[in-house]
């Protein structure tokens, strides 16, 4: 069966500088070596990094799968020259003509994504290998995808943005909704319904207990890098971010 190896571990942070996007970054190892999810470029030496320590390298990844193609998730792909994209088709149809209010998914998307040697549109049910089925799962955006893996531990829920962090399980409201607030309250409830276990885009790997709450799979550690604290006016505030809804989603809509 299938392992899943968590490559680069996803945050979702707010400073007063701005917001810091680090999506999971996560390697299936099947009968193929699968990538989801490559990040923004700010991440792109540190996913080197991690291939290295597992003595992989780029042309190693038979099949890189793109959950959706956010500015934080999709911009390292080109690193795998090899490796076979996946997009679903509801999201390439989306990137070529990006609803004006989706900061989330600049224009320059849609040429990025041409550019890269060899992209293939799935839909709901597509199956990787054995055991590795797509599961389209909308609302975050138009063809946000998760993958169902079964593995020895039971099937898991590699869930991109379809379900953002673990709060999302028990809230059943997505960080941020660029395509339908319906949708996306559906697809939260589907993906809840496939796998107990979930590796989200933004945090770390966790259980969904039979009383509805999470347990972690994985300790928490986050270093930051490059700043004198001495000569630092530093502070860490827990607060809340109130979830994000683009204005103008009523007016999309997809049908095949």
């Amino acid at each position: 069966m299938a392992s899943i190896e968590v490559l680069l571990h996803g945050e979702s942070i707010s400073t007063n500088y701005g917001s810091l996007g680090y999506c999971s970054t996560l390697l299936i190892r099947g009968t193929q070596n699968i990538l989801v999810d490559t990040g923004h470029v700010g991440r792109r030496r540190a996913l080197q990094e991690a291939l290295n320590d597992r003595n992989l390298q780029p042309t190693d990844i038979n099949i890189a799968v793109m959950t959706h193609a956010h500015w934080d998730h999709a911009q390292n792909y080109d690193m795998f020259p090899a490796a076979e994209v996946l997009i679903h088709q509801w999201e390439r149809k989306y990137v070529r003509n990006p609803h004006p209010n989706d900061w989330a998914t600049p224009l320059w998307t849609n040429a990025m994504i041409d550019s890269l040697g060899k992209v293939k549109e799935v839909e709901d049910g597509y199956q990787l290998e054995n055991g590795i089925t797509v599961m389209h799962t909308p609302g975050h955006s138009a063809g946000t995808m998760a993958l169902i893996v079964e593995t020895e531990e039971g099937p898991v829920a590699i869930t991109g943005d379809g379900i953002a962090n673990a709060k999302v399980v028990s809230t059943k409201i997505n960080a941020n909704v660029f395509w339908n607030e319906a949708d996306s309250k559906r697809s939260i409830e589907r993906i809840s319904q496939a796998a107990e276990i979930i590796y989200p885009g933004h945090d770390r790997p966790f259980k969904i207990l039979k009383n509805g709450n999470v347990e972690y799979l994985e300790d928490r550690k986050l270093t930051f890098f490059g700043i004198d604290i001495t000569q630092s006016d530093i502070s860490i505030v827990s607060s809340r971010i109130d979830p994000f809804v683009m204005p103008g989603i009523e007016d999309q809509k997809f049908t095949d």
